[in-house]
């Protein structure tokens, strides 16, 4: 029995702001693109609608045990772990409101019910090369931007994409933990450059409430050395 292969993967531009969401559901040889966009949104929701939208394509149909393929931590830990508590609670939390987004979890632990045979979920890591998530990345950030996108729909051996190939480009994966590694890294200061005037900062509270909103340059320095670095290069 062959799986039904699902990537899905949302985006917004501001958190609220504009958002789009992708999806590829493969399944019998067919494969088919999905995607769409709101005016305001989050990123959360927008990764929330994709899986439910790609498994609301695919369970209908659903003949075989599902994989889905997601970056995002929130959807895989809402989906096995969270939900359980949720709805015993009613779809309220403990401060008595009801769970965030909501009106996406309750259809998608409704849609994973109605599989058959089952709904697996993997996490797979964003930006690292993987085709599929590349591909719904793709999508839905051509959506939240408002360009024109065009969805595939037809036969798999046509689609262009391997999206059974899992594998990762190694540089683009050490790049990205090292950039995780530098955020989490302690701040020495934070250097701001706004209409050629360089301030450095003790804290991101004071740097971001210098640059929010107006044109301008910041970073984190993570030493003197670093700091004095970016002094330089701002002054030029």
């Amino acid at each position: 029995m062959e799986e039904i292969l699902i990537f899905c993967d949302g985006a917004s531009k501001g958190n609220p702001g504009p958002g789009g969401w992708g999806a590829i559901v493969a399944r019998a040889g067919h494969v088919a693109e999905l995607g769409g966009k709101e005016s305001r949104t989050t990123n959360n929701r927008m990764e929330l609608t994709a899986a439910l939208r790609a498994l609301e394509h695919a369970v209908p149909q659903a003949n075989a045990p599902i994989v889905v393929h997601t970056d995002s931590s929130y959807v895989i830990n809402g989906i096995t772990k969270w939900v359980h508590g949720w709805r015993n609670n009613g779809w309220v939390t403990k401060e008595k409101k009801d769970v965030l987004n909501k009106d996406l979890w309750e259809p998608l632990a409704a849609a994973v019910a109605a599989c058959e045979h089952g709904v697996a979920w993997e996490h797979v890591g964003g930006h690292v090369g993987i085709k599929g998530n590349e591909r719904v990345d793709t999508i839905a950030s051509d959506f939240a931007e408002d360009k024109k996108v065009t969805l595939y729909r037809g036969p798999l051996g046509e689609y262009g994409l391997d999206i059974r190939d899992l594998s990762h480009d190694t540089a683009l994966a050490a790049a990205k933990s090292s950039s995780g590694a530098r955020s989490k890294a302690k701040a020495y200061s934070y250097i701001s450059e706004v209409g050629g005037v360089i301030e450095v900062h003790h804290t991101w509270a004071e740097c971001s409430a210098r640059v929010r909103g107006r044109k301008a340059r910041f970073k984190k320095a993570t030493s003197a050395a670093e700091e004095a670095e970016t002094i330089e290069r701002f002054s030029k």
